[in-house]
């Protein structure tokens, strides 16, 4: 979010108009880019982007908005993602991932921080590391 303001000198007057500004696609896509290691696919055709680390998924998005709105599907803990969905429209059950608790769509241009968006990426990446068996583990944190 930022604040524009126009001053009015002849009248004497502030005025202050607040624009929202959401994450857009590219910026998703960057974010998830800047994961370690990560490997970016296509599997499920051209217009979805997943993302890996260690060969497990963490994320992925389709190209094309639903409803005309961009999300990204995340692995989460299944404590938190009750709170979540709670607490924010924007965060729904995973598209695609039935009614398991694992997974989350994060609409990128709903109620969701931006800098909630990037805390739940590398969530997810965390998600993924812990499942791994331990020596992978400590490959990937080197």
């Amino acid at each position: 979010m930022w604040v524009k303001y126009v001053v009015d000198v002849k009248n004497c007057f502030i005025f202050a108009h607040i624009y929202e500004k959401y994450m857009n696609i590219e910026e998703l896509r960057s974010h998830c880019l800047a994961i370690k290691n990560v490997e970016e696919c296509t599997p499920f055709g051209e217009d979805v982007m997943v993302y890996k680390i260690m060969n497990k998924m963490f994320a992925f998005f389709p190209l094309n908005p639903k409803d005309n709105e961009h999300f990204v599907v995340m692995k989460c803990d299944p404590e938190k993602t009750v709170e979540l969905r709670e607490k924010y429209d924007g965060i729904t059950k995973g598209y695609y991932a039935g009614n398991n608790l694992k997974w989350n769509s994060v609409y990128i241009q709903k109620d969701v921080p931006d800098k909630l968006i990037i805390e739940l990426i590398e969530h997810s990446v965390e998600e993924v590391i812990k499942k791994l068996p331990k020596k992978k583990q400590e490959e990937y944190r080197k």
